[in-house]
């Protein structure tokens, strides 16, 4: 298989995704992945991905699970044929399951599963416990498979278009891009947003990049223009907020002498400074209706008149804005010129927030311990693993910015110290919420099943924390299969708080 950008339990993030798991789930179904490169793993089985049906670990139990999912998976996989878009095929124990294939580059990578339900003709089980399991499993008419199937064809179109998207994003060398110009990341909403980038950055037209504070806009502003074939002229940047509606006049426009006290002399706005260049008007939402329509006029005829003076003057400057406000908001309550808003608004960026973007805590943490190594002393510094536990829990406000200014500060504050402990952290990190509940103490019990449960649960959950959520090691060091793992984390519900 194609070895793809974007991880199978990403696409759970897609909108189209969610919609079709929300469906599902309130027929009491579930969503999931096969992976043609899985060599046969289980469908509902594979990676982090939740079990199609709550009755298969009840079945697992009953039954070699391992050989039975292994031969199901080769007769789904043998289902999923070019021509048919969505088809129905039954597990060993009786469940069906919806199989939709997924075609990237005219090969089918993977397959979209709805399943976890019987149809009409299902064989009730003999067993006690499969027949409990059995009578709670949803009961399909061939009205609502057909329906169902249809629905999951359509959604694994758009996986499967948002896998080619992914694909495209490769470095040369087939790496996944991890930087874009100064900015830092590889997780798969900086995959798509350097797609953009790639195609906003050779045009003309005036970008508007919306996000948090701290996500990066100044840095998505230069990364455009040095992009683009202004890249050897001049980069202006100004904060709409950062003056009062009289100096941001003669800021962006500049002023003629004895236009006001104080203006000495004539003095050259920042449109003239950027001409040819690039001007990025940060915090755009905070500008005066006044000064809007003075903005709308450069943007419009390239023309301007600086602050008392009736000569006009005009430009040739490429506008990128940013703001961290609801501009559509604005518009509808009449705070921001509706004709400005679609003249900036040609092209929309919107930055993703840290929260979002998880992945990329790690190799932010090392550019940024990398970029501040002489506060240490000249010694790149790590953090310690129960840091990093905090750091990936905590819902970071302030986003890139916020993570930056804690690694400086914990740089300056481990001294001599190469490894940085949690105890450095600051208050509103250290003491947010832990990444799981607190392990739970050996019952006083005398029952042993009672305490063999919860030594087996401390177990896995302590090496889950050392191999930070990873089950594939996790399992490893446990002896057991990570499909017995899977099971055993959903049994007592260990999975990870951020999921």
């Amino acid at each position: 298989m194609l070895d793809l950008a974007v991880p199978w339990h990403r696409v759970y993030e897609l909108h189209v995704v969610r919609h079709l798991r929300a469906v599902a789930r309130r027929r009491g179904l579930e969503v999931g992945f096969w992976d043609a490169s899985s060599e046969g793993e289980a469908p509902h089985a594979r990676g982090d991905l939740p079990l199609l049906s709550t009755a298969c670990p009840v079945y697992q139990g009953e039954a070699p699970t391992e050989r039975l999912c292994y031969e199901q998976s080769l007769r789904s996989g043998s289902l999923l044929e070019p021509n048919r878009p969505w088809t129905v095929t039954t597990c060993y124990a009786g469940l069906r399951e919806i199989i939709a294939g997924i075609e990237v580059d005219g090969r089918v990578v993977g397959a979209l599963l709805v399943g976890g339900f019987r149809g009409t003709d299902a064989v009730r089980p003999t067993s006690d416990a499969l027949l409990r399991a059995w009578n709670d499993t949803p009961l399909l008419d061939d009205g609502e498979i057909a329906l169902l199937g249809e629905m999951t064809a359509a959604v694994a179109a758009d996986v499967a278009f948002a896998l080619r998207s992914a694909l495209a994003l490769r470095e040369p060398n087939g790496a996944v891009r991890t930087h874009y110009d100064a900015i830092i990341g590889g997780a798969h909403p900086m995959q798509l947003l350097y797609a953009l980038l790639d195609r906003v950055s050779r045009s003309e037209s005036t970008v508007l990049v919306q996000g948090e504070n701290g996500t990066g806009k100044e840095l998505v502003a230069r990364a455009i223009h040095n992009g683009s074939t202004r890249h050897d002229r001049r980069f202006v940047v100004t904060n709409c907020s950062a003056f009062n509606d009289n100096l941001l006049d003669s800021e962006l426009f500049g002023h003629k002498r004895g236009a006001f006290t104080g203006a000495v002399a004539d003095k050259p706005g920042l449109f003239e400074v950027a001409d040819t260049g690039t001007f990025f008007l940060d915090e755009i939402g905070d500008m005066s209706p006044a000064l809007q329509v003075k903005v709308l006029r450069v943007l419009q005829e390239g023309t301007f008149n600086r602050v008392g003076d009736t000569d006009t003057r005009k430009v040739d400057v490429r506008i990128i804005a940013a703001t961290n406000r609801d501009l559509k908001s604005m518009v509808e309550r009449g705070q921001f010129r509706e004709d400005l808003y679609y003249r900036i608004n040609v092209i929309n960026l919107t930055l993703p927030s840290l929260r979002e973007r998880k992945d990329d805590i790690a190799i932010l943490v090392q550019h940024f311990l990398e970029k501040h190594r002489k506060t240490g002393g000249g010694r790149i510094k790590k953090l310690s693993e129960e840091c990093v536990a905090r750091m990936l829990v905590y819902p970071w406000p302030g986003n890139v910015r916020e993570l930056e200014n804690e690694i400086e500060r914990l740089v300056v504050l481990s001294g001599d110290e190469v490894v940085i402990g949690e105890e450095l952290l600051s208050p509103r990190i250290r003491t947010h919420s832990a990444p799981i509940e607190e392990d739970r103490v050996l019952p006083t019990s005398s029952s042993l099943p009672e305490a063999v449960e919860a030594l087996e649960r401390k177990m896995i959950l302590d090496a889950l924390r050392r191999n930070r959520w990873n089950k594939t090691r996790a399992s490893a060091e446990l002896k057991v299969s990570r499909r017995n793992l899977i099971r055993l984390v959903q049994k007592y519900g260990l999975d990870h708080p951020e999921r």
